[in-house]
């Protein structure tokens, strides 16, 4: 009898707990919807998928809310399962990534900047790509295969080619200026929903150098500008 009335108290305590609110809703709704289990944000969570420690520079709040309610829509091969979050938690999550902007690593102690890194800049050029988040929109190693709207292929471009067309003061330069405004596809149509973020507001120059170094290593040099 009396296991009974506890567990009657259990279920009933269980059933009036409230939905998260305030600053940290968002944060508390990321674990409980399971996406902290393939998604780091700074030491919390999973490398499974991409980092998100600086999602808040690389996406905006309608590209997230957009992805978070129907990820197959936006990239039909996507390994991101559809957890039909409810519309006040997904709210609260999106919030909550746009704000990340690398404050969840301690200062002087982001991921690349272990001392064998430091003295091996293709090495640390691949840790900031995957870290920072370049993967999340160029793919592994830089394959692509990534969608964005209204965009020339409806696709964000490879860079396992960047040599090909690219020095590494031009890779730099472009790293560091990002792209604002990738070109439409068709002038009349709404603007594409991914850009790339000016880097140089975000990553010193010996990091930016890193980047281009290691997406130089990705294939031999030649002639043809693939554009990013």
């Amino acid at each position: 009898m009396k296991k009974s009335l506890l567990l009657a108290a259990l279920l009933s305590a269980a059933c009036k707990q409230t939905a998260p609110t305030g600053p940290a809703a968002g944060k508390t709704y990321f674990v409980q919807a399971g996406c902290a289990s393939c998604h780091k944000v700074g030491e919390l969570g999973s490398a499974v998928g991409p980092d998100l420690t600086l999602v808040g520079l690389r996406h905006n709040a309608a590209w997230l809310d957009l992805f978070i309610k129907d990820p197959q829509a936006w990239k039909k091969d996507t390994l991101m399962p559809n957890r039909r979050i409810s519309e006040e938690a997904r709210k609260a999550i999106v919030d909550y990534l746009v704000g990340l902007k690398g404050q969840d690593w301690p200062k002087g102690a982001r991921p690349w900047d272990a001392p064998s890194l430091i003295k091996d800049p293709v090495a640390r050029g691949r840790v900031i790509y995957n870290r920072a988040g370049c993967m999340g929109c160029h793919g592994i190693d830089g394959a692509g295969g990534y969608p964005n709207n209204n965009v020339k292929g409806g696709l964000i471009p490879p860079l396992r080619k960047a040599a090909e067309g690219f020095s590494k003061a031009e890779l730099v330069a472009k790293i560091k200026k990002g792209v604002p405004q990738s070109q439409k596809d068709d002038e009349k149509g709404p603007a594409p929903m991914i850009r790339m973020p000016a880097w140089g507001g975000i990553l010193d120059d010996a990091e930016i150098e890193a980047v281009a170094d290691y997406l130089l290593s990705l294939a031999p040099a030649g002639k043809d500008k693939a554009d990013f």
